[in-house]
């Protein structure tokens, strides 16, 4: 494809020769000169200027390289990315060996894989994609353009919206983790009689969980994105455009505002709420309700700059601590000198 046919397509501005001929896209430092690449961040430009791609997506011009100008370089660069590739799409048609109840609607254009089982009265939408060994239990409703990788199982009863894509093994609707004691200490399991609600444009990597909730409903709101090996407990609400990084826990009835962001190995306490556009480091702990716009870190977390301070003088303790206990020592010689002098007089 031409350079200059890829900025027209991604609407960018040409900055040199537009008949390069590009084969694909690649990352700065191992692209040739048939590839692609991007400037996101500034303080790579001088890898930038020397990189062999044949063009650059970039905000500012990059001297000696053909570049396309973008406001968004990492988002364009997405787009460049898919021009060159889109994943296999499976033909229309339910596979021979899939079971579909006979109440199943399904919509038209769908592709319902090997081995899939679709339930009584379940609903599926147009141009539905559901790979090998997914299984939709009876009543789920799925919208249109909806895409599950294998593996993927869908509980009683459960909504998913349009343009919902769930890797491989994530399951949605399994039990909320519910029980009660009995007075001889033995766990008695609560029904869990809620289901989940998936909005529309949300994608949720591999083997990520979201439990039911034991009444009402667990929500993912529009746009969210949940990482792999995320587990969301019953009742809880991921809010809009959310990121939920991997290995992530939150415990039931946990709500998230607008355009929160939860790093890796977060751990979330239940019946609180983050708002709005807080920012949560990876491996902390949260047991309060979060601030909008707050940026937190360490377990318990508090604020992220002043958690920054202590992280820094944390191994500097030992020796703080010798230090005070030679001064306590000088101390402890001094006074007992200043005795024996009284004493002499």
């Amino acid at each position: 494809m031409k350079l200059a046919e890829i900025a027209s397509a991604l609407g960018c501005e040409l900055r040199g020769d537009g008949g390069i001929e590009i084969e694909g896209v690649s990352g700065m430092e191992q692209a040739g000169p048939a590839r692609l690449t991007f400037l996101a961040n500034p303080k790579y430009a001088p890898k930038a200027r020397h990189t062999r791609a044949g063009a650059v997506i970039a905000q500012r011009e990059i001297e000696g390289k053909a570049t396309l100008l973008s406001a968004n370089p990492y988002y364009d660069f997405s787009r460049a990315l898919a021009l060159f590739y889109q994943p296999p799409r499976p033909a229309p048609g339910i596979h021979s060996t899939a079971v579909v109840a006979q109440s199943a609607v399904i919509g038209e254009n769908a592709s319902i894989g090997a081995c899939c089982v679709v339930g009584e009265n379940a609903r599926i939408g147009r141009n539905a994609v559901l790979h090998p060994n997914v299984v939709i239990y009876e009543g789920a409703e799925i919208g249109d353009d909806f895409v599950a990788h294998s593996h993927v199982s869908i509980r009683e009863f459960c909504r998913v919206g349009n343009r919902v894509t769930l890797q491989n093994g994530v399951v949605i609707g399994g039990d909320g983790f519910g029980f009660a004691k009995r007075e001889d200490g033995t766990h008695a399991k609560i029904v869990q009689s809620g289901i989940v609600v998936i909005e529309d444009d949300v994608e949720i990597q591999a083997l990520s969980s979201i439990d039911r909730a034991t009444m009402g409903e667990t929500r993912i709101k529009r746009g969210a994105r949940v990482d792999s090996l995320v587990q969301v407990g019953h009742a809880c609400v991921i809010g809009e455009d959310n990121i939920i990084c991997a290995q992530t826990g939150l415990a039931g009835s946990s709500i998230l505002g607008r355009n929160v962001l939860l790093a890796g190995q977060v751990g979330i306490s239940g019946h609180l709420t983050i708002h709005d556009n807080a920012i949560v480091y990876a491996q902390s702990g949260i047991g309060g309700d979060v601030e909008a716009g707050a940026i937190l870190s360490g377990s318990p977390a508090f604020d992220a700059a002043t958690w920054r301070r202590a992280v820094t003088a944390f191994p500097k303790v030992p020796e703080l601590l010798k230090t005070v206990r030679e001064l306590e020592k000088r101390l402890a010689a001094l006074e007992q000198a200043g005795r024996l002098g009284k004493d002499n007089e």
